[in-house]
């Protein structure tokens, strides 16, 4: 294992404070318990939005706090999640007085804890769920579908709306339909490497990969021998539009997302080839995203998201946003 760090034991902490620093105009760090807010004061009357999870999937939580997404993430160690009192201090700072929503990937710990912490807050609290993962229907880690980086999307949509003071129930709907039109999937090409374990997650052949991996290399679909990149996107998205269920004729938001390890060059030859196969299927794709967004380490591979728009969400994602990974409009 070759990694940039001091002690496997304190690279969570040692990024953390990395991040701040670097900025720290947009965000401010709780040590004890560790989370990330903004730096602003949530205004008075607006819901503040909440997620977290496992770290190794930077920039996701934490690189999406700020204005126009979220007020706050709670990260955990590397693929293991937040615990309850997190997520509990973090709702106690950015609440100002309109209640908070949690944004919570679906895997069993993310789940259950914001569950926990969600009955302890002294505020109003809703959650949404991501589930937008077709590749399989129950993993090691999750009972139904993976969240996935549609996750993305949600925190993108829901954070514009709660700018402009949409309040809890309304916004928790949003969430749902957002998510709801929205799906994901994603491929391999190698493992990833937990400093903690020291040696890859799971191993693969040099002439193999995972179709329908999950972000912590949880096992896909199936095990397959390596393909050009127009047969992995046409599976894929083929996966994708078949669930999706989309009209001719209606826009989409298309999302393409490196693991970590996947030069930006490979991953705009795979959106040319994604948005070939979304044109054939007679949709628009009136919003793109490319780069590395909800990672697995140094995962070489991506995924795929596909969201259905409509005027609201369009508006929703081309809005104002200011964090230390996403900037436009402002």
């Amino acid at each position: 294992m070759k990694k940039l760090i001091n002690d496997v034991d304190a690279i969570l902490g040692e990024s953390l404070a990395g991040f701040a620093r670097a900025h720290g105009d947009l965000v401010s760090l709780s040590q004890a318990p560790l989370f990330v807010r903004r730096r602003a004061v949530t205004p008075a009357g607006q819901v503040a939005l909440i997620s977290g999870g496992g770290s190794g999937h930077e920039p996701l939580h934490a690189g999406f706090v700020g204005r126009g997404m979220l007020h706050a993430a709670c990260p955990g160690q590397v693929f293991t999640s937040p615990t309850p009192d997190q997520m509990l201090a973090a709702a106690e700072a950015v609440d100002s007085g309109a209640g908070v929503l949690f944004i919570v990937k679906n895997y069993e710990g993310d789940v259950m804890n914001f569950e926990m912490a969600a009955e302890m807050a002294p505020c109003a609290t809703a959650r949404v769920l991501t589930n937008d993962d077709v590749a399989v229907e129950n993993s090691s880690y999750t009972t139904g579908r993976r969240g996935v980086a549609g996750t993305v999307v949600v925190e993108k949509m829901l954070g514009a709306a709660a700018e402009t003071g949409m309040d809890l129930a309304t916004l928790q709907a949003l969430g749902e339909r957002v998510n709801g039109a929205t799906r994901s999937m994603g491929c391999a090409l190698t493992s990833c490497t937990v400093p903690a374990a020291g040696g890859p997650t799971f191993e693969i052949g040099e002439a193999e990969m995972e179709m329908g991996v999950g972000i912590h290399g949880e096992p896909g679909r199936r095990r397959v021998a390596l393909a050009s990149a127009s047969a992995i996107v046409e599976e894929m998205m083929g996966a994708i539009l078949a669930d999706l269920g989309a009209a001719k004729g209606e826009d989409v938001l298309l999302l393409v997302n490196g693991f970590g390890a996947t030069p930006l060059m490979e991953l705009y030859l795979v959106y040319d080839e994604a948005a070939r196969r979304v044109e054939a299927a007679g949709l628009t794709v009136a919003r793109s995203l490319v780069g590395n967004w909800c990672t697995s380490l140094d995962m070489a591979g991506c995924s795929l998201t596909v969201t259905r728009l409509d005027a609201e969400t369009t508006g929703l994602w081309d809005a104002p946003v200011h964090t230390p990974a996403l900037r436009w409009g402002c």
